[in-house]
C-alpha cells in the first residue's frame, strides 16, 4: 500500500493506479495538457474538481522538491503549489516503483512553447524573458538558488499585456539565508545559456523569424535582471537638501511592483550627506492594495491596470474626497463585476476575469479611436466577446491543439 505524505484530503487520489508506472497509466485517468521539457515522467490528472501534475522520480528528489516548493510558498515566491508525495509504491508483483510528487496545476498558465504556438508575435519572447528575469530576482532576494533557470522550468500567466512567471521545477534548487554574488552570477549565466538554446529551438520550429538576433534577445535577461537588482538593492547617496530623491527612489520601487518595508539610512559626520539602501523589499505592491480595497487577488500588472481604472472612475464620479474603500466597492459592483458577468458561461475558461477586464479596456480604446468618439463600456464588452474572446483558446486548463501535440515535450511540475 503506498504511503501518502502531506497530501490534500482528496478521496479521489486514493483510487488512482499507484501500483502502475506513471508512464503506463490508463488514458481515462489523464488530462491532456501542454507539457515542456523534463528529465522525468510527468502526467496530469483530474479528481475532486482539481487538476494535479504528477512527477515520478527518485525519493531523494521528490521529498526534497516537495520541501523546497513549500518553503517558496511560505516566502510568497511565485511557484507551483506542492500538494504532497506518494512513497512506498510497488507493482502488483512487488517490484519497487519511484515515488511521485503531486503539485496543483496552475490555472490559466502555459509553458513557453504553448505560449508561442498561440501568439506567434516576435515581441512575445521579450515579455517572456522579462518575466523570467523578474522571477529570478525575486527568488534571489528570498535566498533561493535555482540551479537550472530556464523558460522550460517556468510557467507563464497573462498579466495585463505582459506575463507573470512561476517556478515549476525546484529539483536543482537550494534555499539559503542570502545568496553570494557568485551564486547569483552562476544562476544568471545559466539562465542566459538555457534561454539562448531554447530560442534556437523555437527558431528551428518556425516560431521565431530566421533574421531575429537570438543572442541579443537572450542578453535581455541579463540586462533586465541587473537593472532590477540594482534598483532594489544598491545604495544611493544625496545631500540633505535633496530629500525628494528618497521619495523618488521609493516611488520607482512601487512602480516596479515592490514595497520598501525598511530602509538603512546613514548620515556622514557633518550631517550634510545621506546614504540610503533598501533592506526589506516585498513584491506585490499593487496586488496588495487592490486586494485590500476590493478583495480581488490578481497579478501585479493586472492590479496596476485595475487600480488605474478605479482612479479614473473616482475622478469621473467626482469622489476624490470620498473614502477610498467606499469608492472601490462602488467601482467593483458597477464596473468590474458587470464586465466580467457579461462573458457567457461557456467562454469563462478563456482568460482570467482580471485579464478579460484589461482586454475589454484595450478593446474599448481601439473602438473609440476608430469611431472618433467614446464607446460605452457595455458596447465594448459586447464587441470584445463576439469579435475577440470567442476566437481565443481556453487557458484555464489549456488543451493542446493537434499541431501542438506533435511537438509536446515533458515538463516537470
Amino acid at each position: 500500500m503506498p504511503r501518502f505524505v502531506s497530501v490534500t484530503a482528496d478521496p479521489g487520489l486514493l483510487a488512482l493506479p499507484w501500483n502502475t508506472p506513471l508512464a503506463e497509466w490508463p488514458q481515462e485517468h489523464l488530462v491532456a495538457l501542454p507539457r515542456g521539457i523534463s528529465r522525468h515522467v510527468v502526467r496530469f490528472i483530474r479528481t475532486g474538481g482539481h487538476v494535479y501534475a504528477l512527477k515520478e522520480a527518485a525519493e531523494r528528489y521528490v521529498v526534497r522538491e516537495n520541501r523546497l516548493l513549500r518553503d517558496l510558498e511560505r516566502l510568497d515566491v511565485p511557484s507551483v503549489e506542492a500538494v504532497g508525495v506518494v512513497l512506498d509504491r510497488t507493482t502488483a508483483d512487488g517490484e519497487a516503483l519511484d515515488p511521485i510528487l503531486l503539485t496543483r496545476h496552475l490555472s490559466f498558465s502555459l509553458p513557453y512553447r504553448a505560449v508561442f504556438s498561440r501568439t506567434l508575435r516576435p515581441e512575445t519572447v521579450v515579455r517572456l524573458v522579462d518575466a523570467l528575469a523578474a522571477l529570478l530576482v525575486r527568488l534571489h532576494l528570498a535566498g533561493f538558488f535555482w540551479g537550472d533557470c530556464s523558460l522550460s522550468n517556468t510557467l507563464f500567466r497573462r498579466d495585463a499585456g505582459a506575463f507573470a512567471a512561476y517556478l515549476v521545477d525546484a529539483e536543482t534548487g537550494d534555499l539559503h539565508e542570502e545568496l553570494s554574488p557568485g551564486q547569483r552570477a552562476y544562476d544568471l549565466d545559466l539562465a542566459h545559456t538555457n534561454i539562448f538554446g531554447e530560442l534556437l529551438d523555437l527558431q528551428a520550429g518556425g516560431y521565431i523569424a530566421e533574421e531575429t538576433e537570438l543572442l541579443t534577445l537572450a542578453d535581455t535577461v541579463v540586462d533586465r535582471y541587473q537593472r532590477l537588482w540594482a534598483e532594489l538593492t544598491e545604495p544611493e547617496e544625496f545631500d540633505t537638501g535633496e530629500l525628494y530623491r528618497l521619495e523618488q527612489r521609493i516611488q520607482r520601487l512601487n512602480d516596479l511592483g515592490f514595497d520598501v518595508a525598511e530602509l538603512d539610512i546613514h548620515t556622514d559626520f557633518d550631517g550634510r550627506h545621506i546614504r540610503i539602501q533598501p533592506k526589506v523589499v516585498d513584491a506585490g505592491h499593487h496586488t496588495r492594495r487592490l486586494l485590500r480595497l476590493t478583495g480581488l487577488d490578481v497579478e501585479e500588472n493586472q492590479a496596476r491596470r485595475l487600480l488605474n481604472d478605479l482612479d479614473a472612475f473616482r475622478a469621473a464620479t467626482e469622489q476624490q474626497y470620498e473614502d477610498e474603500e467606499i469608492v472601490a466597492h462602488q467601482w467593483l459592483t458597477e464596473v468590474f463585476e458587470p464586465v466580467v458577468g457579461a462573458v457567457p458561461e461557456e467562454l469563462r475558461g478563456k482568460l482570467e476575469p482580471a485579464e478579460v477586464f484589461h482586454e475589454v479596456l484595450e478593446h474599448r480604446w481601439y473602438l473609440s479611436e476608430n469611431a472618433k468618439h467614446e464607446v460605452s463600456l457595455i458596447d465594448a464588452v459586447k464587441s470584445y466577446v463576439d469579435n475577440v474572446l470567442r476566437a481565443r483558446p481556453d487557458e484555464r486548463e489549456a488543451l493542446p491543439s493537434p499541431d501542438d501535440i506533435t511537438g509536446i515535450i515533458e515538463l516537470g511540475p
